[in-house]
């Protein structure tokens, strides 16, 4: 991946600082951080839903620093921000089933610990903070495509946790002069996520039962729809966040996808396509707390961020697919550190 840079100025002199960076979304940020030659690329993790594996080809970087450590500690945020110009915000537990099963973790690492990641980069004077906000913010609003200044009221805990990110973020950018960007994330998908556990994102779970010749579940009829992002496009998003220079486009939210709609249907096809398999889903009931359908108007980020998604989802799938078939004894070999939650 990232065989031209999504940037036009020079990352050597820049500390950048990321959290939950042992991630899916966060060590692809890393990568590409260190493939362009950032300062310093410091990751703070506690391995509750990151893979000691997804960093293990970064240590030996003189550029690269691991810091483990939880953002529900207000010391360790304060530590790891300490002489950092941009922090790229990923840590937070994902997932609305498990917002539902136990909204009050969900809420202290989502909620809590960002305003301890916004205060301690506020005392640090840390310059730029970007941070993952999500669709799911779009609730119960069923107008497509989804606009940044149109929402609608939160289906889930986890929900409720990524809304208010976003009014904590403007309230610290207007209280504290902060430069503060939100980028909500439509289904993010590419080399890194995790098939494993039970609150693992479709398209792993699609992909691992094809590379076993087992029929994946589909929740509901599999008619819904998503803007399915690359994750590819979600890094460049981030990096024309962390280094924009128009003020316009300081403390905004975006939404970050491709402007597709695709149905779990069809991208389970395109899916068993490219696996060359001959088996067909099973379907289950609806998920709660989960919306119809999903498409993102995304002229906000491309007007202000310039951000140009250049992976469509064919590819991105295609691509997806043969890391994970590359990488089969990366991916099931457990790592997870004792610290889960």
């Amino acid at each position: 991946m990232y065989d031209s840079p999504f940037h036009d100025q020079p990352l050597d002199g820049l500390s950048f600082l990321v959290t939950g960076g042992a991630g899916f979304i966060g060590s692809n940020l890393v990568e590409y951080l260190l493939k362009y030659k950032a300062g310093k690329v410091r990751v703070l993790d506690n391995f509750s839903n990151g893979y000691r594996k997804n960093i293990e080809q970064f240590l030996g970087d003189p550029a690269f620093e691991l810091v483990e450590g939880d953002i529900r500690d207000v010391q360790t945020c304060m530590d790891a921000c300490q002489g950092m110009d941009v922090v790229l915000h990923q840590a937070a537990l994902g997932s609305v089933p498990r917002s539902i099963n136990d909204p009050i973790t969900s809420n202290d690492v989502n909620v809590g610990g960002f305003v301890n990641m916004l205060t301690a980069a506020k005392e640090q004077q840390v310059k730029r903070f970007v941070y993952a906000a999500s669709s799911s913010t779009y609730g119960d609003s069923k107008e497509l495509p989804k606009v940044e200044d149109r929402i609608g009221k939160p289906l889930s805990p986890y929900a409720v946790t990524k809304y208010a990110n976003e009014l904590y973020a403007d309230v610290f950018g207007k209280t504290y002069g902060m430069e503060i960007i939100g980028l909500r994330y439509f289904n993010i998908f590419g080399p890194k996520q995790d098939p494993n556990g039970a609150y693992a994102a479709v398209i792993p779970l699609f992909i691992d039962a094809l590379l076993h010749n087992r029929s994946p579940k589909i929740n509901g009829d599999g008619g819904q729809t998503r803007d399915f992002t690359f994750v590819e496009n979600c890094v460049q998003a981030n990096i024309k966040a962390a280094l924009v220079q128009n003020p316009e486009a300081v403390n905004q939210v975006y939404n970050i996808a491709v402007g597709d709609r695709t149905s779990l249907l069809q991208m389970f096809h395109i899916l068993k396509e490219t696996a060359g398999a001959d088996v067909e889903p099973v379907h289950g009931p609806n998920r709660a707390g989960d919306i119809r359908d999903s498409l993102a108007d995304i002229s906000k980020a491309q007007r202000l961020l310039k951000y140009d998604p250049q992976v469509r989802i064919q590819e991105g799938l295609k691509r997806t697919f043969e890391w994970f078939e590359q990488n089969q004894e990366f991916i099931y070999r457990d790592t997870k550190a004792a610290t889960a939650e």
